[in-house]
């Protein structure tokens, strides 16, 4: 059983699974930037292995935390209001 564990473990580190950490967390250079501008810096930074979401004003997200996720929420003009970060 524990050598089952440790193999699902492996094979997900090989595939860039949940627990590889991305070296960035946060981009606080990116507020103020249009989404578009910010999604393509996040990516060239972190790569494919993350999921940029762009959030509109006053849309209900869930709470929970997801290392391979960054969400960009943009104001009524499509500009990054808060920091972007991971999670």
């Amino acid at each position: 059983m524990a050598e089952e564990h440790q193999k699902a473990i492996d094979s997900q580190d090989q595939t860039g699974g949940a627990n590889v950490a991305p070296k960035k967390m946060t981009w606080p250079e990116l507020v103020g930037s249009t989404a578009e501008a910010a999604e393509k810096k996040i990516n060239e930074e972190i790569g494919d292995s993350i999921r940029v979401q762009v959030v509109p004003p006053n849309t209900f997200v869930t709470m929970d935390y997801n290392q391979r996720r960054v969400r960009l929420y943009v104001d009524s003009s499509g500009n990054v209001a808060r920091t972007p970060r991971v999670g």
